[in-house]
């Protein structure tokens, strides 16, 4: 008979080593993998299960430790890190790359009319604005009119950067109007995201020590993290929608492509800033909130916050 699988595997943490560029590419891989989006709510259950059991010291029979990691990455795709809340189909992770494609590539393919800006900026929006939503950190519920504001301000915001860099862009090169798409979604995040997460800027995110042991909420790491999603977006849309306008641009140029309108504009955004742990020092914390954790948990120097995707 099998010996029964240990309950001392840490998987709190990526199953590869994240010091490594091969170790961190498979965690990446594995969290972003599509087909997880066509998991059942029988397959999800039965994941959340397994590593709700272990967690608690209690193994399934006949569990192995490949299996132990299936589960854990199928929990971690479907189930919010701090509420447990079974997340939006669309929001997940696994749908970034299906998405992010389909959604850069019209972008960048109907980027000349006004109606087409309008919508698919709209779409783009309305995409992230669930994406945000999804992925925000803490544990605090976010109002409807929170969730309102954010979403009519930052397609706004959107569409008129669109707009108004679209009738600049008639007096410059083609080229510079290529990049259209990717200034309004740059601007999109940057009121998107905060607008968003608002919540956690005015109350706090959750921050624990390093046994996962809660200490409080500061808007201190709050408003770290949201900046550095915020750049992280921008960054990881440029691959898709800073580099095609310069291919596009010469390919078009090309009699093959002008003959047979080849459409070569649809591009991946893959999405790999995936890590959600950060940590920051006591010492940057509000005053308050550090003479509690000196006063309660002496020793502790620094903490630790998702910080959401």
């Amino acid at each position: 008979m099998a010996a029964e699988l240990s309950t001392s595997i840490n998987i709190k943490e990526p199953r590869w080593d994240q010091s490594t560029f091969i170790g961190r590419a498979k965690h990446f891989f594995t969290v972003t993998d599509p087909r997880n989006i066509l998991l059942t709510n029988e397959q999800l259950t039965h994941a959340h299960k397994v590593i709700t059991d272990y967690r608690e010291g209690v193994v399934s029979p006949g569990l192995t430790e490949d299996e132990l990691w299936r589960a854990k990455y199928i929990f971690d795709s479907a189930f919010h890190p701090d509420t447990g809340e079974k997340m939006i189909l669309i929001g997940r992770m696994s749908a970034q790359v299906p998405m992010n494609m389909t959604i850069t590539g019209c972008m960048m393919t109907f980027y000349k009319s006004t109606p087409a800006v309008l919508f698919w900026q709209w779409i783009n929006q309305s995409f992230n604005a669930i994406v945000n939503y999804t992925n925000r950190s803490g544990d605090a519920p976010i109002t409807v009119n929170q969730l309102g504001t954010a979403y009519v301000s930052a397609t706004t915001g959107a569409v008129a950067t669109a707009l108004g860099l679209n009738a600049l862009s008639k007096h410059v090169s083609p080229l510079i109007g290529r990049f259209v798409p990717f200034a309004a979604v740059a601007a999109a995040n940057c009121i998107n995201i905060p607008l968003m997460r608002q919540r956690e800027l005015q109350h706090g995110i959750p921050i624990t020590d390093e046994n996962d042991n809660r200490l409080g909420e500061s808007t201190k790491a709050a408003q770290q993290a949201i900046s550095q999603v915020v750049v992280s977006r921008i960054l990881m849309a440029s691959p898709g929608m800073a580099i095609p306008p310069f291919l596009m641009n010469h390919l078009e140029k090309k009699a093959f492509l002008k003959v047979r309108t080849l459409n070569l504009k649809n591009m991946t955004d893959f999405n790999y800033n995936l890590g959600t742990s950060f940590s920051m020092s006591v010492s940057r914390l509000e005053p308050e909130l550090q003479e509690k954790i000196r006063a309660n948990h002496p020793g502790v120097e620094r903490v630790y916050f998702n910080k959401g995707l």
